[in-house]
């Protein structure tokens, strides 16, 4: 069963960023061997400072279009495994890995596509106290919730967001 299976809870940064900053230089480098091109990047909750989260990695990897569907195959490679359910476009795809100490989710992302909106959205909420104590609040606000539930809740800030930095 993995942490996506329930009902959501949340840790406080200080228990799961250590390791997800851990994994995520791992993980990267192991990606850069096999991708040396590749734009890598961490992102989501982790990369958030103060955030609490369901302790999880999230990893961006942007790449030239022309090159987007031989990295498909290079991920998988990898053992990442494309994730089911979720958007998949030419420019986008997430995979998923349940073989690190925690949960690693990767978005390889065109490089120039809007799917870079991962990278600006990181970066306004570390530019922004406020944006993430509101952020917090939210994720709090949610504990208990079906993970369904949560995602349109936290889908609905994120796109606010970007819509009104945009």
């Amino acid at each position: 069963m993995h942490r996506s299976d329930y009902l959501m809870k949340f840790l406080s940064p200080g228990i799961y960023q250590p390791k997800a900053w851990l994994a995520y230089h791992q993980i990267r480098e192991q990606i850069l061997t096999v991708l040396p091109s590749a734009r890598i990047e961490h992102i989501g909750s982790s990369a958030l400072e103060g955030i609490v989260s369901k302790g999880d990695l999230d990893i961006f990897v942007g790449v030239d279009a022309s090159s987007f569907a031989h990295a498909i195959g290079v991920l998988q490679s990898l053992r990442f495994t494309i994730k089911e359910n979720t958007l998949r476009t030419d420019s986008l795809c997430p995979f998923e890995s349940f073989e690190y100490q925690l949960d690693v989710g990767v978005q390889l992302v065109a490089n120039g596509s809007e799917f870079e909106n991962f990278l600006r959205f990181r970066d306004l909420m570390n530019e922004n106290e406020s944006l993430r104590e509101q952020y917090n609040k939210l994720k709090l606000d949610a504990t208990g919730l079906e993970p369904q539930q949560y995602r349109e809740i936290k889908s609905r800030f994120i796109e606010s967001l970007l819509q009104s930095d945009g």
